[in-house]
């Protein structure tokens, strides 16, 4: 009898962890389809309880009170907001970090989300020890300075508080958030009524505030994870988006700037694509590509899913620099610009392509600004566009990053049809005003550190950067 309840036991431990951010097989040799893709769940003793899992970390109710603290401490520098409730009825707080807090701004906006799983909490724990750094070293350190005063980066410590208090994968509904997300393959998720209110929650905030690029913070491997994570078979292999190469950087840049997360013997460089490891459907990652115009990467920063409170401070070390490096990626690569009308030099909310990358690129509403991730070191060929108006394009070589500001002409086949700007009638007035450098008939400008073209001509600029 003892034999028996021994090895029920251990079939429950094993069988608790096949899911990932733990889902990843540990016995992957028993599965052809995930051959490779060995797991290193747990360090400690697996029959750890809970209680004993959790001490040391933040209840729910200690993170709500380090979040207010936060914002108290560092009111000049952020702003605190909540997108939504969990199940429960627990506010979705989110921490903003910029000069101009809450204010609209010609800026791009990164977003971290941790604890999408509840069972993994370390992401939950970084992210307020990166709010807390960012604040302490925005006037002495460059990287944070950078950070604050060129963008706007938003913080989500936990999209699943239920099921962190459950200790639990799934919300109070037993639902795993990530899978429960509209998927680009399957029909499934269509009725976002349907959807958990987390879920919902996070859609909104997408929808509302236009993100460039995002990160979500899980556990139960080392790696960066990009897109697609599934395919179109529901089989394993490798299936890149149409940014494969942008999203393997930004990935690179995560792993390379991590103590030891390039180092793996696992995972080649310390990134994978998602569906070449293991396809899910329904996930948030994907979401954000195909429906919300933002670069997601799914990071597992820990082995261990739920690590000693004692390892937090390590782990820490670890990321902190990987985390610093891809919020300022979206400042310190790619190209970025403005769209304007010529008849009226008002913003235009156009779009921006790059041949040869099946992916197009929305401007903001506002301020028609956009900011299009790629991979440094090559040539592109930038076309923005907007419905009654000419496209045009300008090709650029990009080291670091280029400022490619278009201005377009109405299409004259089109004339009495020419939709007006979006900011015409209600935009404030740093929206409406043109560049003094269009008026006096400025065309290029080089720097150091980047390369700005004002693309007022139809013939094609090639901006080239300089040093």
């Amino acid at each position: 009898m003892k034999l028996i309840f021994s090895l029920l036991v251990l079939y429950l431990n094993f069988s608790s962890v096949l899911t990932r951010g733990a889902e990843r097989s540990l016995f992957s040799t028993s599965f052809s389809d995930f051959s490779g893709s060995t797991r290193h769940l747990f360090e400690g003793n697996p029959s750890e309880t809970s209680f004993d899992k959790a001490k040391g970390y933040m209840t729910n109710a200690e993170l709500e009170k380090a979040v207010k603290e936060f914002g108290r401490r560092c009111s000049n520098i952020s702003r605190i907001y909540s997108i939504g409730k969990s199940v429960s009825g627990f506010p979705l707080w989110v921490i903003e970090i910029s000069d101009k807090p809450g204010v609209e701004e010609p800026e791009p906006a990164f977003k971290f989300i941790g604890n999408v799983h509840g069972d993994e909490p370390v992401g939950r724990e970084l992210l307020i020890l990166l709010a807390n750094w960012i604040c302490d070293n925005h006037v002495k350190d460059s990287l944070a300075r950078l950070i604050v005063e060129n963008m706007h980066l938003h913080i989500l410590p936990s999209m699943n508080p239920d099921g962190y208090a459950l200790k639990r994968r799934g919300n109070a509904n037993n639902i795993d958030l990530n899978r429960d997300f509209p998927d680009q393959f399957f029909p499934m998720n269509n009725d976002e009524e349907a959807c958990q209110p987390e879920t919902r929650a996070i859609m909104s905030w997408v929808r509302q505030i236009h993100f460039t690029a995002s990160a979500s913070l899980h556990g139960g491997a080392l790696v960066a994870n990009y897109p697609w994570d599934g395919t179109q078979d529901k089989r394993r292999y490798y299936y890149g988006c149409p940014d494969d190469e942008a999203f393997q950087f930004l990935a690179s840049v995560y792993s390379r700037s991590h103590y030891n997360m390039s180092l793996s013997t696992e995972f080649q460089g310390g990134i994978i694509n998602g569906a070449s490891w293991y396809p899910i459907y329904g996930g948030m990652q994907d979401w954000n590509y195909v429906y919300g115009g933002c670069f997601e990467l799914t990071l597992e920063i820990s082995d261990d899913k739920w690590p000693s409170a004692e390892e937090l401070p390590t782990i820490w070390e670890y990321n902190k620099m990987s985390m610093l490096n891809l919020v300022a990626s979206l400042v310190k690569t790619g190209v970025r610009g403005r769209i304007f009308s010529s008849d009226s030099g008002r913003p235009l909310p156009g779009s921006i392509t790059i041949k040869g990358i099946n992916y197009t690129v929305n401007a903001g509403r506002a301020f028609a600004d956009y900011y299009r991730l790629l991979t440094p070191g090559k040539r592109y060929e930038v076309m923005a566009s907007m419905p009654g108006y000419k496209p045009k394009s300008t090709s650029i070589w990009l080291e670091e990053t280029a400022t490619a500001d278009f201005i377009l002409d109405p299409d004259s086949k089109l004339e009495g049809s020419t939709p007006r700007s979006i900011c015409d009638c209600s935009c404030d007035s740093k929206a409406k005003l043109v560049l003094p450098e269009f008026l006096l008939g400025f065309h290029m400008e080089a720097t150091l550190s980047s390369t700005t073209v004002v693309v007022d001509m139809t013939a094609p600029v090639v901006a080239q950067n300089w040093g």
